[in-house]
């Protein structure tokens, strides 16, 4: 079973910013096999890592939903499905991504998610490291469609309104009873050091802070790919330290 990483947090956070340089740092630490899975309907996990995101999961699952006679003769649903998505794995240079997107169509995917929840699991055990960009719903989670996280990572701002947010988060993963070993708290675009006090009612376990970066901001406005980034910027060395935290957890 890979080491699963899971990152959530309120828009606006850098949580995708944050997913795209663990995958560089991983793939710089000659980790192993890599899956990035982008469980954010807003998908642009591929747009920071520099790669073109040629179709969804939701895409298809719609196409299957609507017109089930795209299935071939003598090949089962579950069969179909499980195909399709190892069709959309996406090889980069060191990682491979996912793009799970979301439904829109008004078709009932009670079945197709139960499958879908069945070949993700076996998707995840073929890589030694996956890190998956949720929504601040965790709704893939939720769904039981991406399965369990050996860490959970909330990135917050160091508002008061980000902090709350990390909080409900939090709460949220306690409520649908996700299976995570350990919750962390990053707090992004802030030199530090955190109120403690705030901090702890958030129940997560503080791991560090990523410092504001001007080159990182600039790359997101410009609709830059984090891999391009020099070797030494201040976000990759501070997420480097945190992430010896991140990977001791395993």
């Amino acid at each position: 079973m890979g080491f699963v990483i899971a990152i959530a947090g309120k828009g606006g956070s850098g949580k995708t910013t944050i997913a795209g340089l663990l995958i560089r740092i991983l793939k710089e630490r000659s980790a192993g096999s890599i899956l990035g899975i982008d469980a954010d309907p807003n998908h642009n996990l591929g747009d920071v890592l520099g790669m073109d995101v040629s179709g969804t999961i939701g895409q298809m699952l719609d196409g299957i939903s609507s017109d089930p006679g795209t299935i071939p003769a003598g090949m089962s649903k579950d069969r179909y499905i499980e195909y399709k998505i190892q069709t959309l794995v996406q090889e980069g240079e060191g990682f491979d991504i996912l793009t799970m997107g979301r439904p829109e169509g008004p078709g009932c995917y009670c079945y197709v998610n139960n499958v879908l929840r069945n070949t993700m699991g076996k998707l995840v055990k073929g890589y030694d490291y996956v890190v998956i960009d949720n929504e601040a719903g965790l709704e893939h989670f939720s769904r039981r469609t991406t399965g369990s996280a050996n860490v959970l990572i909330v990135v917050s701002d160091p508002s008061v309104v980000g902090l709350k947010a990390a909080e409900r988060i939090h709460g949220l993963v306690r409520d649908l009873k996700i299976k995570t070993k350990h919750n962390c708290l990053i707090i992004n675009r802030f030199p530090g050091p955190a109120d403690a006090e705030k901090i702890k009612k958030t129940g997560l376990a503080y791991i560090g802070n990523i410092p504001e970066d001007g080159i990182v901001r600039n790359l997101s406005i410009e609709g830059g790919s984090v891999m391009g980034l020099d070797n030494d910027a201040l976000s990759l060395n501070s997420l480097r330290k945190i992430g010896e935290k991140i990977w001791g957890s395993n």
